[in-house]
């Protein structure tokens, strides 16, 4: 089955506060996943090239290169500011980055601990900050810091099961 492409995912943001908890727990499992779904794969099956899309170890460097942007969101959100900062819809960084000369452990080593740092940030958000809202740039709509919460799992997922797909 062919993967939606990630700009053409759609939400609903409904998700009550009081899973904010449940939300964290996802996107703190994330590294254990992204280390769960590479380890022993052979190095050439990882960087395979395949046309016109990124690699599988490419994918995984993709979301490591985001967490910049997501921790930069996050802080938005606890300083109260109305919109949030754009994403490069080009995905330049990612694409200028050689993931593919790295090593896996190096992807996922730093993907780990840039994750945790987001996950500590937002641990102690309390109700009032998670229900902030704060304008996405691209979706041109509010949302609440718990709509990120769950865009950022949903994206995690999304690479998840192209890494999955692209290694089978």
């Amino acid at each position: 089955m062919q993967t939606e492409k990630w700009l053409q995912h759609s939400f609903e943001f409904t998700l009550p506060a009081s899973r904010f908890p449940s939300l964290l727990e996802r996107l703190r499992g994330t590294p254990a996943r992204l280390d769960e779904r590479t380890r022993g794969v052979p190095r050439e099956r990882l960087t395979r090239a395949h046309p016109g899309r990124w690699s599988a170890q490419e994918n995984v460097g993709h979301l490591f290169d985001l967490e910049a942007l997501w921790l930069r969101r996050a802080e938005q959100y606890l300083a109260g500011e109305s919109e949030l900062a754009p994403a490069d819809l080009t995905n330049r960084t990612t694409t200028n980055a050689n993931h593919n000369a790295r090593s896996i452990e190096y992807l996922l080593s730093g993907f780990r601990a840039a994750r945790l740092r987001l996950v500590r940030l937002l641990m102690d958000a309390d109700e009032t900050i998670v229900t902030r809202t704060a304008l996405h740039p691209r979706l041109k709509r509010e949302l609440r810091l718990i709509d990120h919460a769950e865009f950022v799992a949903e994206h995690d997922d999304h690479h998840l099961a192209v890494i999955g797909a692209l290694i089978r």
